[in-house]
């Protein structure tokens, strides 16, 4: 029998922006790889329905996080006989198979303003573990290499950059109009919107925001200053938004990666972005 390499897919349905469309992506393009080396391929998820085809779902029922790590996870990989399981950020205790991990930045190590302290205290707990314990580190550029080498001391062969790529859903088209700048990220200070709003009043454009709502406040005074928030959209109209733009400014203060730099760039539309040394990587 074929080994069976396991994908965590918890993002999947959960309007995880970057993680989830790693993921979703990854299931999309791994069956045939994984057929030609004599592999099979199953994701561990909430939402069995979104799994591709090729790809065996195996549901996970527990709701909670810490639960799903320390005891669900390793108990269905033990019971589906996993050779191997891909997670992100965090890995499973006692797990029962070796694990490749995904981290694509450690912006809350760089800048602690970035993230809320809970979500700080969490990544510290469990990011430093997957990283020091996985038997090989995945991310997304040279910049996030470089950050994992220097400040967790990973050897770094143990680390392997692969940059993202682009869905297929993004491509150039008819615009339907040029009339506003785009901002693709949550909401939060470290993606910039206020920057890009800054940046649009200037030029006399609208600015249109898509992404889901992290920090109300700062969503409350872009709707204030005349932007409009998408929320979290389907693959579909994000896609029409990036061709209906006049650009897409990117003011993060810190990137991994910025996958809405290559999104806006397969789509056609002019990118406007700050000096970040990921965001360089990526436009460069």
């Amino acid at each position: 029998m074929n080994e069976l390499v396991v994908v965590d897919a918890d993002v999947l349905g959960r309007e995880r922006t970057g993680d989830e469309t790693y993921v979703r992506n990854l299931l999309r393009e791994l069956p045939a790889a994984a057929q030609e080396a004599g592999l099979r391929v199953a994701a561990v998820t909430r939402h069995p329905e979104l799994v591709p085809e090729g790809v065996e779902p195996i549901e996970l029922t527990s709701s909670s996080q810490d639960l799903r790590m320390a005891w669900s996870l390793p108990r269905l990989l033990r019971r589906a006989g996993a050779a191997l399981v891909h997670t992100q950020y965090a890995m499973p205790m006692r797990c029962p198979c070796p694990v490749v991990g995904t981290i694509h930045d450690l912006s809350f190590e760089r800048d602690a303003s970035l993230m809320s302290a809970r979500d700080r205290a969490v990544f510290h707990r469990v990011v430093p573990r997957a990283a020091r314990r996985a038997a090989r580190v995945l991310t997304v550029s040279e910049r996030s290499k470089a950050d994992l080498v220097e400040l967790y001391g990973i050897a770094p062969e143990r680390v392997v950059v692969t940059p993202n790529g682009v869905d297929p859903a993004f491509h150039p088209g008819e615009a339907e109009e040029r009339g506003y700048v785009l901002a693709v990220g949550a909401i939060q200070a470290r993606k910039g919107q206020s920057q890009a709003l800054a940046a649009a009043r200037e030029v006399g454009l609208p600015l249109v925001v898509v992404g889901p709502v992290k920090d109300a406040a700062l969503a409350e005074q872009l709707r204030r200053g005349g932007a409009l928030l998408e929320g979290y959209v389907p693959i579909e109209r994000l896609a029409e938004l990036y061709r209906g733009a006049a650009c897409l400014v990117q003011a993060s203060r810190y990137e991994g990666f910025g996958l809405p730099v290559l999104e806006a760039m397969a789509s056609g539309t002019p990118v406007v972005t700050v000096p970040d040394p990921a965001l360089l990587e990526v436009a460069g």
